[in-house]
């Protein structure tokens, strides 16, 4: 591979960026540049401090090593009391040479993580704040001066040099953000976090390598701190008053009760107690709604202007008796949904840390400039006005599906330089833990990790850094395609959230057909380097998938409207090929919470032959309708409300099935952005029910647009409409549809007089719309 330029980043990425970095006291050195080694031999020795600590030795041995890579040379590591008055040293970590060789410096004055990288005469320092400073400073010579790149965990870069030049260096710096964590698997290698200068709690880095910051608890800790098998037969005063009713179902803590919140304090301790190396304790609400509604609540409420007051109010209280026995522990809460409002009166302890979340906020536009974003704006800015250190939980992939495009790198920057503009000392960068085979997923914790350290660097320059340096040739391919990404959603408007079902709501046909060729291109550039070819065809899985979530609507589509399809020619093939490829990159998940190897049925199942048409579709174009089978729709409470059985009635020998004691809409099938083309539908459910009466109702449907938040079709299905073993057709009427409305059909809750819902399929009909209507009628 081509040697990077690396050496130079500062200076690429512009003068004002690195001045930013240099605060030393006095003028730059005038010092000449040092050769610390020639043609291979070299007459510098790593000097550590004769009590060095397990850090600074772990990094006087990463930086001998990576040396030895590069230049053939391997220095020797001594002990200050080893060394000559007059031996050329590097020195690492917080040596007693380090008042004669730069009495001016003062490692004590360094913020949290901070580093030094500085040469003196003919001597270099590599050193920094005692927990893991001296680390990080190795791990910032190496990587900017001398060219080396920790890509993943397990590929990296480094230059040969059998002659290592270096200029002057005079580097004193400390992150703006003392806590960092971006949460991909390749992150989770201890190693590779240390490298990547992370230091988050799930990133379990040994002490030798500096350790992490672990959480006690890390989030949605209250039921965990209180639980509701143990406490609420005795005391549910302690937990939410919901419509008049205790109850611990869906709901969080009476936070204005007194002796809940002594028993939760007694009991943070114990855990305390348990975990002496936490550094933060987690006080936070559930994973859900359903806040305390009793009058004590309510008035606290009311008079903060917001359901933030309460529960700031309890964690002050809580924090400062633990701060008696932890006066180092900070205590966490969560600014999340329905208390993400600051409160008018209440203000954070010093010990307490508000940690905002954004998880309704639109991922395409920057949190602090774009417009969808101005309520998290208004929040973050009200908190920033009443706590001097916030912590934020960011969400930067599509949970509801990782392998499909998800268009946000260029907000990445923006938003963390908008989140240390406002008190923001700590980041959890929530990317794709769960697989790894997204939407470059390598590339982006490499990013997120290179912004959290420096958010003054250029992402448009680190991005073009990683993909000429990963993927070689392919890179401006592969820019035209991201670049075509981002472009497409910023011009389609759409409010990028980070649970999104598909791409219709922004990714055209057009723009999948170009996106195609890019990586057609991209492939062809590393046809000849096994390596590289893997890793490009390893990022098309995310496209693949765009095809196949699609390929039935995007088929349709090209038809309609006369375009070229350039997906794939037999999709079952590439089905299996996108089955066989998730695992041999050991996907894992396709989802939150959802294995890869659960979702290849579901996949397959899209292009299963079906049965045969619906009467009134067999004279119809292909074009002009389209059928969902059952095995294609959602199910809610799979086991509990919804089974999936065989049924010879059915049109492909498949059903589901629904019990008729209740009435939940457990049967769905959300629309996608594609049914805008062709709109409007006519829409129809095949249905059928089994009933031990005559009369009375037997199943609802209808149709639900969730950005209006209203019904647009409601059908009562009676038993005299839909008993017995055939099924029948179920008209919802005409509808322009779209990617915010879905279908639903729900059983009347009638146990022992409507024993099962069956669903067949639900099926569209194009409906045309005479144009010439309007000037007729006039």
């Amino acid at each position: 591979m081509k040697e990077l330029d690396c050496g130079k980043r500062w200076i690429r990425l512009g003068v004002a960026v690195l001045a930013s970095w240099v605060f030393a006291s006095g003028t730059a050195t005038a010092d000449a540049p040092l050769v610390l080694v020639d043609d291979g031999r070299s007459d510098y020795v790593i000097c550590l401090p004769d009590e060095a600590t397990p850090v600074e030795r772990t990094a006087a041995a990463e930086l001998q090593e990576h040396l030895a890579k590069v230049t053939g040379a391997t220095l020797p590591i001594r002990s200050e009391k080893e060394i000559g008055k007059d031996e050329k040293l590097i020195v690492v970590g917080r040596a007693h040479r380090l008042q004669q060789i730069a009495p001016d410096l003062d490692l004590q004055q360094l913020g949290y993580d901070g580093i030094v990288v500085k040469t003196c005469g003919s001597n270099l320092i590599l050193a920094g704040h005692a927990t893991r400073g001296t680390l990080y400073a190795v791990y910032t010579f190496l990587e900017d001066v001398v060219g080396c790149r920790w890509w993943t965990a397990t590929e990296s870069f480094l230059p040969e040099k059998r002659t290592l030049t270096i200029p002057p260096q005079d580097l004193v710096y400390a992150p703006k953000l003392q806590s960092r964590e971006a949460f991909y698997r390749d992150a989770f290698d201890p190693v590779f976090a240390a490298r990547s200068k992370l230091n988050g709690h799930h990133h379990r880095i040994s002490a030798d390598y500096g350790g992490h910051r672990p959480f006690c608890g890390f989030v949605h800790t209250f039921y965990p701190l209180l639980p509701p098998e143990k406490y609420f037969d005795v005391h549910p005063e302690w937990y939410s008053e919901i419509n008049g009713q205790r109850t611990t179902e869906h709901a969080q803590l009476c936070l204005t009760n007194d002796a809940m919140r002594r028993e939760l304090t007694n009991n943070a301790l114990a855990r305390l107690r348990k975990q002496p190396d936490a550094q933060f304790i987690s006080i936070s609400q559930n994973d859900w709604y359903g806040r305390c509604q009793c009058e004590n609540c309510r008035r606290v409420e009311e008079l903060e202007s917001s359901p933030a007051g309460p529960l700031l109010r309890l964690v002050n209280a809580v924090a400062e008796d633990l701060e008696k026995e932890f006066p180092d522990v900070l205590v966490e809460t969560l600014a999340y949904q329905y208390t993400r409002q600051p409160p008018s009166q209440t203000r954070p302890r010093e010990n307490v840390v508000i940690r905002l979340c954004s998880i309704e906020c639109s991922f395409v536009q920057p949190l602090g400039s774009g417009p969808q974003n101005e309520p998290f704006r208004n929040d973050i800015e009200g908190w920033s006005k009443i706590a001097e250190r916030l912590y934020v939980w960011d969400y930067v992939t599509n949970f509801s599906n990782y392998i499909l495009p998800h268009p946000n790198m260029r907000v990445l920057g923006p938003n963390l330089r908008f989140f240390v503009d406002h008190h923001v000392i700590g980041l959890f960068e929530q990317g794709d833990a769960g697989s790894s085979v997204g939407d470059f997923v390598r590339l982006r914790a490499w990013l997120l990790s290179h912004l959290m350290w420096n958010p003054d660097l250029d992402e448009r320059e680190l991005i073009r850094e990683f993909l000429q340096g990963y993927y070689g040739p392919a890179a401006p391919h592969l820019t035209e395609y991201l670049e075509l990404m981002h472009d497409a959603a910023e011009r389609s408007g759409v409010y990028l959230r980070c649970f999104m079902n598909d791409t219709s709501a922004w990714l055209t046909l057009e723009d999948l057909n170009a996106a195609t060729r890019c990586f057609a291109r991209a492939a062809q550039a590393v046809a000849d380097d096994p390596v590289l070819a893997r890793r490009v065809r390893r990022e098309r899985m995310a496209l693949d998938h765009v095809w196949l979530n699609r390929y039935h609507a995007m088929r349709r589509t090209a038809r309609l409207r006369q375009l070229p399809f350039e997906g794939p020619a037999d999709p079952v093939a590439a089905c299996e090929e996108f089955i066989r490829l998730a695992q041999e990159f050991d996907a894992r998940q396709h989802r939150e919470h959802g294995t890869f190897q659960e979702y290849e049925a579901d996949l397959r199942s899209r292009f299963r032959p079906a049965g045969p048409p619906p009467e009134i579709c067999r004279d119809l174009a292909p074009d002009a309708w389209f059928d969902v089978p059952a095995h294609q729709l959602g199910r809610s409470k799979p086991g509990e409300w919804t089974f999936a059985v065989e049924d010879p009635q059915a049109a492909d020998g498949h059903a589901i099935r629904m019990p008729g004691d209740h009435f939940e809409w457990a049967v769905q099938y959300r629309f996608s952005d594609d049914m805008r083309y062709g709109n409007p539908w006519r829409c129809y459910v095949v249905a059928r029910s089994e009933v031990s009466v005559d009369e009375g109702l037997a199943m609802t449907m209808g149709i639900y647009d969730s950005r209006n938040k209203k019904g647009v079709a409601h059908r009562q299905v009676d038993v005299h409409e839909s008993a017995g073993d055939k099924y029948r057709v179920f008209d919802l009427g005409t509808h322009r549809l779209d990617g915010e409305m879905y279908l639903w059909v729900a059983p009347p809750r009638r146990p022992g007089e409507v024993a099962s819902v069956f669903i067949d399929r639900v099926f569209f009909v194009r409906e045309i719309e005479d144009t010439n209507a309007n000037s007729r009628q006039e």
